[in-house]
């Protein structure tokens, strides 16, 4: 799936935009705070129904309007137009359309167009807690597996109620802790089971593209921690039921699970240089879109938000080595630095158009059709 043409109003600081893309690369060049991630935003809110910055959708409509309005066209496979239409109005439902067919559920559009994204965000999946690498995993299984999504959303709207309970101050019957607490159990061991496969399969990809960025100069490993490894979660929940009352929620279960990341023998958190961080964030997601594309058998968006900040030139020129192959599709490419942009060109022996975005506004600086 390749988007062929953007039409974006009132989003952030992007008050009226309609661009045409190359099915190849697509590079935005400017300053930062000129609205270059923003345009990446839109592409990934199509993919995903929400911004990858700012969860509240509210507040992603431009200061002083009402509203924002996000239509993306996809060209398919088999040469069939995608319409994906996304608008909101503040104060009002936000309306999500395939081919002007509004979605009952959102989750029902996850998957359609799969998407892979690097951007300084990522450094969260390091720094941040358990629950940023939990959401790494969920987006990529949700991009390929529905019954993923389906058992991950009835096993938190469990927990959410079973942690209502826990917070209660009336005395509650404990047939309905154990009802909440069997659909807990029964959600839970699908989405343990598939997060454990997923990773299982992930982890070479990753080490390999670590490896190829890096020049075999450092290894690194990711391993998957659960409760449910050792345990089952039905006798966990009712275990931990006691001391759970005592403190408001639920303190067991997959909504604890953890993705440990290494380098070498230690916690890449404490050992990890700027670079070496960097590497291994792009290398995941690197690895994420080759794990989708394979197991999906087509071949996803790649957005790469301002990745080459802390990296040296030899891993730049890799990144640079690898995307350029012909694994990857449509590609979207922010940078401040023009000559960093101008080397990937070079590069990429493929169509590709070059944009200029300032204070908003996206114009077109340079285009190139490969010939037949």
């Amino acid at each position: 799936m390749v988007i062929t043409h953007i039409s974006v109003l009132n989003y952030k600081n992007l008050e009226e935009v309609e661009l045409e893309f190359s099915p190849k690369l697509n590079c935005f060049l400017g300053e930062n705070g000129m609205g270059k991630t923003n345009i990446l935003d839109t592409i990934y809110y199509l993919s995903f129904c929400k911004s990858s910055i700012n969860p509240i959708d509210s507040q992603n409509i431009k200061h002083g309007e009402d509203f924002f309005v996000i239509q993306g066209f996809y060209d398919s496979l088999s040469g069939e137009i995608e319409e994906v239409y996304c608008g909101l109005k503040r104060r009002k439902k936000k309306q999500f359309k395939r081919n002007k067919k509004e979605y009952t559920r959102l989750s029902d559009h996850i998957g359609l167009v799969p998407l892979v994204m690097v951007s300084p965000d990522d450094a969260r999946l390091i720094d941040g807690g358990s629950d940023e690498r939990r959401k790494f995993m969920d987006m990529v299984i949700s991009q390929y597996d529905k019954d993923y999504l389906s058992a991950l959303i009835q096993y938190n709207k469990a927990m959410q109620q079973r942690n209502s309970l826990l917070k209660s101050e009336n005395p509650i019957d404990p047939q309905l802790f154990s009802v909440l607490e069997e659909l807990m159990a029964e959600s839970g061991i699908v989405v343990y089971k598939k997060r454990a496969q997923f990773i299982e399969e992930f982890i070479p990809l990753f080490q390999e593209y670590y490896s190829s960025i890096s020049q075999g100069k450092e290894s690194v490993s990711l391993s998957y921690d659960s409760d449910l490894k050792e345990n089952d979660l039905l006798t966990l929940l009712k275990e931990s039921r006691a001391r759970d009352l005592i403190m408001g929620y639920s303190l067991k279960g997959i909504h604890k699970d953890d993705l440990i990341m290494s380098l070498g023998d230690f916690s890449i958190k404490k050992e990890g240089s700027q670079g070496q961080n960097k590497t291994y964030l792009v290398a995941l997601k690197l690895a994420q879109f080759s794990f989708l594309r394979k197991i999906n058998n087509k071949t996803p968006l790649l957005l790469l938000d301002d990745i080459f900040d802390k990296l040296d030139a030899l891993r730049v020129e890799q990144i640079m080595h690898l995307v350029a192959g012909e694994e990857f599709g449509q590609i979207f490419i922010t940078d401040t630095n023009r000559s960093h942009l101008e080397k990937i060109l070079h590069k990429v022996k493929s169509d590709y158009k070059l944009f200029m975005v300032k204070g908003g506004a996206v114009d077109l600086l340079e285009e190139h059709h490969e010939k037949e």
